[in-house]
């Protein structure tokens, strides 16, 4: 006698199927020869691979690309399918995949190898054919010695380094026809379910095009992002010089106590940035209006605070001024499509209003800076009187900075643009990238519920809503810059583990929340911790979110 699970699948009602079915059976029983647009699921808030066998009654959610998990799955199984026909095409060769540029993900080859616009012909080709023999793909767990004698026969010492590094027994690995490979996060069941691609030339490397969501999931046109790519390859040129490329390596210098120095050397870089954004201010008598953008977590304050010091250094006075202060009243404020209101609008600042005052100090006049009350949703005077004379710079940071319109009384040719980025430049190991918004988001649940009284759901809500902003307000005036900061220190996650950890660990299985909660932990389970955070200078941009501070950002 056959036992019988209850399902209740979410949007199709309830369905009864064998014990022992897979979930990849399920979406096939339920959406027909549609199937293959389901990557993953949801079960009980938890996101799993579509191989998970059906044991007990539960609610099911499927993931397809609309869906942020599914949308996951879906670019990390076409980079395994890349790396996958690169092994076949050039044995020799060593796939790195780098960091999202826009809409692309920017793939190398190591040893500085460079792709000809040949073979990235040969190896789009190549992916359509694993793409059209549909293989099987399979996740098994293997013993962490093992993993490591079998990928000494590929070459993939940087996971070694990492598996050696990592306090379990046992690693995940992908099986893909005859190849092997590890993945943070899960891949579709197969290969046939990722057809939609395309592959950019982008000397010396490619581009990975995948269908987006901004583009009604068709592949989006790729819009240059030049200088934004010059701050990706100089962070990945560092770490290679300090061999801070990969989690392993970093692993290595917290174990053998190299740490110190690392942390000493990464503030140190920033220090000598910072002063060298200041000396090119200086060097250019036109320049009256320092503008600071970038997105949520950045270190927007604490670079401003050191940027302030350094233009101090070099003889200047700067005077700061907060955007949050010229907001409208809370009732002019626009609202978005929910219709609720929509804080990160540019239309939600009094634009005319702050470019007036701007003018004012900019031709030596004294102005009331106003005090935006959040409580009342009100703006108010301020009691404060500022003045600065034409020798010395005004510096105004804020999400929309960068956006002509927000100075648009100004001339350009009296303003310095500065973009402010967390961009990571370490990454798990050659395949397998840390996302930029991941660091992001890690900071600003650390740093909201010291300061802000927001628990990690509260963040976790308003999270999506701040990504959209930044899509909307912020990314498209990057490339605005006049230059670009990179504000990330190479060891900041292995800090940041201890004090998000039991936060996340707080969130149960009955919160929407739980998958991305779950996924967090797992990933900062590569991390080995760095328990003494006194090394860390109290200038450090890590400083606004673990505390300690000698900056008043808060």
């Amino acid at each position: 006698m056959t036992y019988k699970i209850k399902l209740h699948v979410e949007g199709m009602g309830d369905l009864l199927v064998e014990k022992g079915t897979t979930l990849k059976e399920v979406a096939r029983k339920i959406f027909k020869e549609d199937y293959k647009k389901y990557l993953g699921a949801k079960v009980n808030n938890e996101v799993f691979n579509l191989g998970k066998i059906v044991e007990e009654d539960m609610s099911i959610i499927f993931l397809d690309i609309n869906d942020v998990d599914g949308y996951r799955i879906y670019t990390k199984t076409i980079s395994a399918v890349f790396i996958m026909a690169c092994k076949e095409l050039f044995h020799e060769r060593a796939v790195r995949i780098e960091h999202f540029l826009g809409e692309g993900l920017y793939v190398t080859f190591e040893k500085d190898y460079s792709i000809t616009f040949k073979e990235v012909e040969q190896i789009q080709e190549k992916m359509k054919e694993i793409v059209q023999d549909d293989l099987p793909i399979l996740r098994e767990k293997m013993s962490k010695d093992k993993a490591i004698k079998l990928f000494k026969e590929y070459n993939y010492y940087d996971k070694i380094r990492l598996f050696n590094t990592l306090d379990r027994e046992e690693v995940d690995v992908y099986n893909i026809g005859d190849h092997r490979d590890t993945y943070h996060g899960f891949l579709a069941p197969s290969t046939g379910y990722v057809e939609t691609f395309k592959l950019k030339y982008y000397y010396p490397g490619v581009l990975i095009m995948f269908p987006s969501m901004n583009s009604n999931y068709q592949i989006p046109e790729f819009k240059e992002l030049k200088k934004l790519s010059k701050v990706f390859k100089e962070a990945n040129d560092w770490g290679d010089i300090l061999d801070l490329a990969y989690v392993g390596s970093l692993n290595e210098k917290i174990i053998d106590g190299g740490i110190a120095e690392v942390i000493r050397i990464s503030e140190a870089l920033h220090e000598k940035k910072i002063a060298n954004i200041a000396d090119k201010i200086c060097e250019d008598e036109d320049i009256h209006l320092i503008l600071i953008a970038g997105p949520s977590s950045s270190g927007k304050t604490t670079f401003s605070k050191r940027l302030e010091v350094q233009l101090k250094v070099n003889g200047k006075r700067p005077v700061s001024i907060s955007v949050d202060d010229y907001f409208v009243d809370r009732e002019k404020t626009p609202l978005n499509e929910e219709g609720t209101y929509d804080f990160e609008n540019i239309n939600a600042i009094d634009l005319d209003k702050l470019n007036e005052d701007l003018v004012k100090l900019i031709e030596g006049e004294e102005i009331e800076l106003p005090k935006f009350n959040f409580i009342t949703g009100k703006r108010e005077k301020s009691g404060k009187i500022v003045k600065v004379d034409k020798d010395h710079p005004i510096i105004v940071e804020g999400i929309h900075s960068l956006n002509p319109k927000m100075t648009n009384y100004i001339p350009e040719k009296n303003k310095y643009k500065i973009y402010i980025s967390a961009l990571t430049q370490l990454n798990i190991d050659a395949h397998n990238r840390i996302p930029t918004t991941d660091t992001r988001l890690i900071r600003r649940i650390v740093r909201d519920i010291k300061y802000r009284g927001n628990d990690a759901i509260r963040t976790l809500e308003m999270w999506s809503g701040v990504r959209k902003g930044e899509e909307r307000y912020i990314f498209p005036f990057q490339e605005e810059a006049d230059i670009m900061f990179d504000s990330t220190l190479v060891y900041e996650l292995a800090v940041l583990k201890k004090h998000i950890k039991p936060l996340l660990e707080e969130i149960n299985s009955t919160s929407i929340y739980y998958g991305e909660a779950k996924k967090l932990l797992k990933f900062l389970e590569y991390f080995r911790d760095i328990e003494d955070e006194s090394i860390i200078p109290q200038n450090s941009i890590l400083r606004e979110f673990i505390g300690k501070t000698y900056f008043d950002v808060h």
